[in-house]
């Protein structure tokens, strides 16, 4: 009908503009700080596309990722992602910063392609920077699909000397059988759980169940979308690692985040 031929023609035109803006560089990223859990202290920064649009302005991911992953471009566009994140944390160490690691999100394309390995292996040989500095956040349900080949895929990533982390922990049907077998350094728990962190004890339970597993198994833990001082208090008390969030920081362009990292440092120093 009409409304449906409208949308698909929407759709259409979504995509072939997101094919323009990655051939002319209308794609960039802002960093959201990621801290220990004082908040006193930024130890990476999670790289986060925007779409500077010739017509409707700056556009969250919201507008156009479902557009990426329809059409495939999502492949390119990750590609594009771990290529500006290394070329970032290079020039962050050129102006004397401290060397400080990006997390970039892995699509479930993207971690299915046959190039993931050697595309992230690219982008730190054309950077140059350590290989520990790069983080991959792959969600809990990617990893539960294909067991054989996707433990292939994080032991080659894990050979490079990347870190990787379980992004939306808990959120799915949760991988613990195979958890022991991956190696990951990072569990990441979804700010679902995090809003009702101090209000409900249920889920205060199930965030502290977290915590314990992620450290017995030599992982670290990181709570993102935390928005109060409350929801930071409960989490440092229920033993978690890092944080993030609106309450420490919004996402940023790279060179407010260059000044942040730079005030906190020679804070930190003095």
């Amino acid at each position: 009908d009409g409304e449906m031929h409208a949308a698909a023609r929407q759709q259409s035109q979504l995509e072939n503009e997101l094919r323009v803006a990655l051939d002319e560089g209308q794609l960039l990223f802002h960093y959201q700080p990621q801290l220990d859990i004082s908040g006193r202290q930024v130890i990476g920064g999670e790289a986060l596309v925007r779409w500077q649009h010739p017509e409707r302005g700056m556009l969250a991911p919201g507008h156009f990722i479902g557009a990426a992953e329809s059409s495939g471009l999502v492949v390119e566009l990750g590609e594009l992602a771990l290529r500006c994140a290394c070329r970032q944390v290079r020039d962050w160490i050129a102006q004397g910063l401290p060397p400080t690691r990006v997390a970039v999100n892995i699509s479930p394309r993207q971690f299915r392609s046959s190039r993931l390995v050697e595309s992230v292996a690219e982008a730190l040989r054309e950077s140059g920077i350590p290989p520990h500095l790069l983080e991959l956040e792959i969600t809990e349900s990617m990893m539960l699909d294909e067991i054989e080949s996707t433990k292939e895929r994080l032991e080659g990533l894990h050979a490079l000397g990347v870190d990787l982390t379980i992004d939306d922990f808990g959120t799915g049907y949760s991988c613990l059988a195979y958890l022991k077998h991956f190696p990951v350094q990072r569990l990441k728990i979804d700010k679902s759980f995090v809003d009702g962190v101090t209000e409900d004890a249920d889920t205060a339970a199930i965030v502290e169940a977290v915590v314990r597993l992620g450290h017995s198994l030599r992982m670290r833990v990181l709570a993102e979308g935390i928005e109060t001082g409350a929801q930071q208090a409960r989490l440092q008390a229920l033993g978690c690692d890092e944080v993030q969030g609106y309450y420490f920081g919004r996402p940023v362009s790279p060179e407010t985040f260059a000044a942040d990292l730079a005030a906190r440092s020679e804070l930190m120093a003095s």
